[in-house]
């Protein structure tokens, strides 16, 4: 199955040569990478949230192999939806789903559904992809979107992925697709997010979830974050690094309606 680009032409350029200027644009070259086990990185259009995902992004040793969770943005399809074969398209070309390491995360975590109908118009993960086709070469990844909350799903998913990955013989990055808070002023927005971005930083899932649900902050992706951080842990990963924030108005200068995005690491 090829699922065709949902976002190309919206979020990101649909021309090859210019898609591959603004990804480039958007990066930032560490001098020195580091391999991690993890991290967040927002999915807003290119113009506003790429450079905090080309900051993430350009500063690691990125693998052949990754975990891409999302949340489900609409309400189609099943809640814990996975594809487990065939790939995703691009305008930079196709991107290959890893169909054993799909098989595996489906025998650890048997609520994940095969189910392109939650896929077939989210963007979360989609718009990693011209990022990872840029920077690592020949890769395979596995598409995994969230649309419940429910805690125990969330870390039982989270331990799942961690007893997979551990089990690898070659690394697999596990990548949390998330914006922060949505459509409030700039000062209320970065005050929520400091708290949400504080307990990603502790790699502390319980405190994330818990805060984000009684601070009201519109985390799209904070399912997505909760397995990770499950994950990470299982792993041995004891703190997080935030390495950009930025919020909307950075680039359109309205700070009375912004969308705040954070780009964090954890070894």
């Amino acid at each position: 199955m090829i699922r065709p680009a949902a976002v190309a032409g919206h979020f990101y350029p649909a021309e090859h040569p210019v898609l591959l200027r603004q990804v480039d644009k958007c990066i930032f070259a560490a001098r020195q990478k580091v391999r991690v086990r993890a991290c967040i990185v927002p999915h807003a259009g290119y113009m506003y949230s790429g450079r905090v995902a080309g900051r993430v992004y350009g500063a690691l040793k990125l693998p052949a192999r990754f975990i891409l969770i999302g949340p489900r943005h609409y309400p189609q399809g099943e809640r814990l939806a996975i594809l487990s074969e065939g790939a995703w398209q691009t305008p930079l070309g196709a991107a290959e789903i890893d169909a054993a390491l799909a098989a595996e995360l489906m025998h650890a975590f048997p609520l994940l559904r095969e189910d392109p109908v939650a896929h077939a118009a989210e963007h979360s993960l989609e718009v990693q992809l011209p990022f990872l086709q840029r920077l690592a070469g020949d890769f395979t990844f596995v598409p995994i979107v969230i649309g419940t909350d429910r805690f125990d799903a969330l870390e039982t998913l989270g331990r799942a992925i961690a007893q997979v990955v551990h089990a690898q013989k070659e690394p697999a990055l596990i990548i949390a697709s998330s914006d922060m808070n949505h459509r409030e002023s700039e000062a209320i927005t970065r005050v929520k997010d400091r708290k949400a971005i504080d307990a990603i930083l502790a790699l502390d899932a319980r405190r994330l979830y818990d805060t984000v649900r009684r601070e009201s902050i519109t985390m799209c992706g904070y399912g997505p974050a909760v397995a990770m951080i499950t994950a990470a842990r299982e792993l041995g990963s004891t703190h997080a690094e935030l390495l950009q924030y930025a919020t909307s108005a950075d680039v359109n200068g309205d700070r009375d309606d912004v969308v705040g995005y954070a780009g964090i690491v954890v070894p």
